[in-house]
């Protein structure tokens, strides 16, 4: 199976960016869809942004317009650029890859946005 490695998480200030990574320990070609989840500290784990094969994207609402996914197909890495960074966006964030039969997480990174 393919894993999957998120990095980039950091502290910090409102209003920052970040870059977040998620490398693939082998080609992304084997997944339909890739994707960015996030979860807060006493809620449940929330879509971010997705990316298929086919290249269509998806954002959440709270992240349109701050946030873009967008995948390096060379490098085997799908990447979440975040700016204008908000108190709420504090969150873990999970990278994962949907085949036919199964999905693939990674452990995620955690992104901490300071007031």
């Amino acid at each position: 199976q393919v894993q999957l490695v998120e990095s980039g998480g950091d502290l910090v200030q409102t209003g920052g960016s970040l870059r977040l990574s998620c490398a693939a320990s082998g080609s992304i070609f084997i997944f339909n869809a890739m994707g960015w989840y996030r979860q807060a500290p006493g809620k449940q784990r929330e879509l971010v942004a997705t990316i298929t094969s086919g290249g269509r994207i998806n954002y959440a609402d709270s992240v349109k317009g701050r946030f873009t996914i967008f995948r390096d197909n060379a490098k085997n890495t799908v990447y979440l650029q975040m700016n204008s960074l908000k108190p709420e966006d504090t969150a873990v964030y999970y990278c994962n890859g949907l085949e036919t039969y199964h999905t693939s997480w990674g452990q995620g990174t955690q992104v901490t946005v300071s007031s």
